[in-house]
């Protein structure tokens, strides 16, 4: 019975921290207006020998797998901290990379003024500093508002389908890293 109270009140205890990538803390739960979100899964962006971001996923429900993730409804939030100080520019051009690795030139083309503004919002911060922690929030209804160091940044960009491209650079079919989108879908690094 002890055992059994112990593990209860470890768990109660540690219920704050979802995961801890990399020596980020991430919370086992996000608030989105009147929506509750769980963190799905997290993962480390390495790139070289470098540590570049560690990123949580947080959506209303978990889901292990992408297509899930890609085709469940309600709001989601895409969590980057960064480890490492990164052009802005860099940055959004690499999201960008990401994309297009994921989409036709079709797909890329329909979602190519979205994408600018994204870049744009991306370049007005000149760099993406060390601890800087970067908020990719789907509101339905409303587009995908991005948040930088707390601070929203621009209109949100309208189209769920802006954000499911997002989504498909880190689980498409060709993710910018395979550890990290299994991590994302709470499968372990």
């Amino acid at each position: 019975m002890k055992k059994i109270l112990a593990c209860l009140l470890l768990s109660i205890c540690t219920g704050a921290i979802g995961a801890e990538v990399a020596g980020v803390k991430l919370a086992d739960t996000a608030k989105m207006g009147a929506t509750d979100l769980v963190l799905n899964g997290a993962g480390l962006r390495n790139k070289f020998v470098f540590k570049v971001y560690v990123l949580g996923l947080y959506l209303p429900a978990k889901k292990t797998s992408a297509a899930d993730v890609l085709s469940s409804p309600g709001p989601k939030r895409i969590q980057i901290q960064m480890l490492r100080d990164v052009d802005a520019a860099e940055f959004g051009e690499a999201l960008e990379e990401g994309i297009k690795a994921n989409h036709s030139q079709t797909e890329v083309a329909a979602l190519a003024s979205r994408l600018a503004v994204l870049n744009a919002l991306m370049k007005e911060i000149k760099e993406a500093k060390t601890g800087m922690v970067i908020l990719l929030d789907w509101i339905p209804g409303a587009g995908t508002q991005v948040t930088i160091a707390n601070q929203p940044r621009g209109k949100p960009i309208e189209g769920e389908d802006f954000y499911r491209a997002l989504l498909r650079i880190w689980l498409g079919d060709n993710p910018v890293q395979a550890d990290l989108k299994k991590g994302m879908l709470g499968q372990g690094g």
